[in-house]
Parts: C-alpha cells; structure tokens; sequence
C-alpha cells in the first residue's frame, strides 16, 4: 500500500486533533477542549433565569461544547452590571437553573457559573438602550459599591467606598451563591475577577486608592480575591473544578501588569485553583490592540507556572484553535462570539480538523460525510 494511503487511512481512523483530546480536571473530564465562555445576556427580571438562557446556553450543548459557562450571575442585587442581568442571590433562582444544567448534562457537556460583582460598572442600561449609567436616585438605579470612590467615568456618578462590613458582606454573597450553585446542579464554578468589575477593582493599583489591608501593596490588592476563594470554597467540594476570570493586564501605564498575573497565578495555583481564564483590560478606558488571538500570549504566559490556562478573545477559526492547543499555549479555548453566529462550531470544527466525534442522534442525519 502506497505510504500516503495508509497515513491518510489512519488519520481517518485516529482523531489526532489536540483541540478534541480530553482534559480532566479534578472530576471531571472534559470531551474536548471549547469551552463557551460566560457572555453576558441582559434577559431576567430580578435575576431569574428563563427559557431565553435554556435555549441560549442548551443550543451550544447540542453544538458538541465540552463546558459551557452561563454569563456573569450577580452574588447580590446591586452586584448586577444591569437591572436585567442573571443572579444567584436567592433560593427561587435555583430551579430553572437547574433546568438549565439538566438539559446541558443530557447533551454530554458539563455546566459552569460565573460567579461576579460588578463594582463600580453596576447600575447600568440595558445595552440596547445605550448602556448608559443610571443614578441611584432613578427608576432602576441603586448605588455601585467600590473598592474606592472613584467611578469608571468623570460623568458618572461616584461608587460608595467599601467598608470592612461592607467587604464581609460581599464574601458571605459569594459563599451563599457558590451553595446554590451546587443545588442548581453546576460542575464549575468560575470567580469574575476581569474587565474592570469588583475583584479586579481591588487588585488594580488604577482603581483601588485604599491605605488599609485592601490597599496599597500587591499582597493587600489581592485580598479580596483570595478571600473571595476561601469563601467560596468553605461551600464548593474541592472534587468539583474552581476557575478564576482575571485581566491579565490594564493594558496602561501603572495600571496591573502580565508580571503581576503570573505572580498571582502561582498564589491562586497553590491555594487550589484549577485554571485562569486569560482575559485583559476593562478597567479604564484604553487602547487595546486587537487582532485574532490577541489575548493568547497571555494564557501561554500564566500556563509557564503549571497552572491550567484558558485563552479567550477573537478566536473564530478551528484551524486557530487547534493551534492554540497543539502549540501548549492554553489547555483550553474559551470561545464567545463565534459560538453566537455558529453554536455548532464544534462540530463544524471537528468536521474541519478530521475528529470524529459523536453527534446528537437528531442531527445525525445531517452529518458531514467523511
């Protein structure tokens, strides 16, 4: 048989895509390495979930996902980016969400929840009514909690200081919400440490102008984040996979630096968590220069300390993923926008990359011949 023939019969018959090899991660084991990454879908009502996120988050399941993360869940009422975000702060939002996990779990995917708070960018429009701040003295407005009485924005209304009350009362949110996230039927939970919300706030040198144990030093910033973690962890088994968010640059001059991500990644390994989430900026305005992959070097970065890293941002493309993961730049994709104009991208990414992978017995017939 002519050498070529039989190479080109076992590729056929091996699946040697990396970005379709397993990853097991405490206990679980994810099927292949395309996570939907949280996004963000400004659609409840006091925080309830509804058939718009089962049908959002469910689709992408069906697409071949191997995790798939709901948006960022507010911990409390005024932690929600918008009046229309998704949250966890109460025992009625339990059931559809575990609904939501439910139908996730039937597909042969897992379910994450992003646990968060947004600081200062709270109290905020629905995007497609501008977005714009609201005041807590208008209709759907409440007062932002900061780490300091700085707003995003000189136009905008000033965020109240934490106080030590204050912080205690942010961590016991969290540690209640990582409990419902159990009950809801979640097998990751991810900390919302990025894009200029509560977390990254703090450890922010941009944004965090504290002189107590919160401020000042890079050990002080990093408080509440790692309190944050033991919080969480009081309620979440440690079997189960912890991810933290981070930005892992301001992208601005003496803002938050790649150096002091790494650092912190070697903290957050040691203190049990499983994988960083590689994202950047949001903190302040600034510019950010944006091309596929951007946020790659970043996950690559991290992943030196021997902590899992997730890569995020303009990753469209199978043959780009898989690159991403055959290279030992990340241990996983993490993927928003395309899976908004395709859900199925893993299925058509495997199709491209030649991994066989199973299909949901209603799509079969559909399946792209070999």
């Amino acid at each position: 048989m002519d050498a070529n023939i039989s190479i080109h019969i076992y590729r056929k018959k091996v699946n040697m895509s990396q970005l379709f090899s397993t990853l097991k991660i405490k206990d679980i084991e994810l099927k292949n390495r395309i996570v939907v990454s949280p996004m963000c879908e400004y659609s409840s009502e006091d925080g309830f979930a509804n058939n718009w996120h089962l049908v959002h988050l469910g689709s992408m399941a069906v697409g071949g996902a191997a995790l798939v993360i709901a948006e960022a869940t507010a911990v409390s009422p005024e932690a929600r980016i918008t009046y229309g975000d998704l949250g966890i702060y109460k025992d009625e939002h339990i059931a559809k969400l575990k609904e939501i996990t439910d139908f996730i779990h039937e597909q042969g995917a897992f379910a994450g929840i992003q646990l968060a708070h947004a600081g200062r960018k709270a109290s905020h429009e629905l995007p497609w009514k501008g977005s714009a701040k609201i005041t807590s003295d208008q209709l759907n407005g409440w007062k932002a909690l900061a780490p300091s009485a700085i707003p995003f924005s000189e136009k905008e209304e000033a965020p109240l200081e934490l106080d030590k009350a204050g912080i205690e009362k942010i961590k016991a949110a969290f540690k209640a919400a990582a409990a419902r996230a159990l009950q809801a039927g979640f097998d990751v939970i991810e900390i919302h440490g990025a894009h200029g919300y509560l977390i990254h706030e703090f450890y922010s040198p941009l944004s965090n102008k504290r002189t107590d144990e919160y401020g000042g030093s890079f050990e002080n910033r990093i408080r509440l984040l790692l309190e944050v973690i033991d919080s969480v962890q009081e309620t979440w088994p440690a079997s189960k996979p912890l991810f933290v968010r981070i930005s892992s640059t301001d992208w601005t001059e003496g803002g938050w630096t790649i150096d002091e991500s790494i650092a912190l990644a070697k903290i957050l390994k040691d203190k049990g968590v499983d994988l960083v989430d590689c994202s950047s900026g949001g903190n302040v305005l600034a510019p950010i220069p944006l091309k596929p992959g951007y946020q790659v070097e970043f996950a690559q970065a991290l992943r030196q300390t021997g902590i899992l890293t997730g890569a995020v941002g303009m990753i469209t493309e199978a043959k780009q993923a898989e690159e991403i993961i055959a290279n030992g730049q990340a241990d996983i994709v993490i993927i928003a926008r395309e899976l908004l104009r395709d859900p199925h991208f893993p299925l058509r990414a495997a199709h491209e990359l030649n991994a066989d992978i199973k299909w949901p017995v209603q799509y079969e017939r559909a399946k792209w011949a070999k």
